[in-house]
């Protein structure tokens, strides 16, 4: 919920925290990337391709991180 306002008000520097604190309490990297594509809907295109780099940052810092 958190990450999909995020997005919608265009706050990405905040996305990659709460993201992570998300994903720590089971949100799967498949649902992270649905956040993205539903606010690309309903909050707009620019703002969910300004969140998708941060977001893919945060999936290959956890997937670094698991290795």
């Amino acid at each position: 919920m958190t990450v999909s306002a995020l997005i919608a008000a265009g706050q990405s520097a905040q996305i990659g925290y709460h993201l992570n604190r998300a994903m720590d309490n089971g949100l799967s990297a498949e649902e992270a990337g649905e956040v993205v594509a539903q606010a690309a809907f309903y909050a707009g295109w620019p703002n969910a391709f300004t969140a998708a780099p941060v977001v893919g940052e945060v999936l290959r810092a956890r997937e670094s991180k698991a290795e």
